[in-house]
């Protein structure tokens, strides 16, 4: 598994047939590191921090074996620190930072 963050959508009309409908997103490992092709199997939103899984766990969290993936995003981050030497910071307290998603829903939380 990878963390990686969610850069931008990548459209791509033309497509086999395998791939369906579902979200391709750019993503990267850290600020500067390569990009990525990811296929979202959760909701994710540009900024997002992401877990990633490859090789066949891609294809099977995409949706089958025979999926056409090599990196699929199968978990969102609710809270991480990047690169920070210092401990991690204390949860809010209840009721703030409730992990609701811009536009009030929340999706795929892992």
């Amino acid at each position: 598994m990878k963390i990686m963050q969610v850069e931008k959508t990548l459209v791509s009309t033309n497509r086999i047939a395998e791939l369906g409908h579902r979200p391709l997103l750019v993503v990267r490992e850290k600020v500067g590191g390569g990009r990525q092709v990811a296929v979202d199997a959760i909701g994710c939103i540009p900024g997002d921090w992401v877990i990633c899984v490859g090789s066949s766990a891609a294809r099977e969290a995409a949706g089958s074996k025979e999926f056409p993936s090599d990196l699929t995003i199968v978990g969102i981050i609710d809270h991480w620190q990047v690169d920070s030497p210092s401990p991690p910071a204390p949860l809010p307290p209840a009721g703030e930072g409730s992990g609701e998603r811009p536009g009030g829903t929340e999706k795929g939380r892992a």
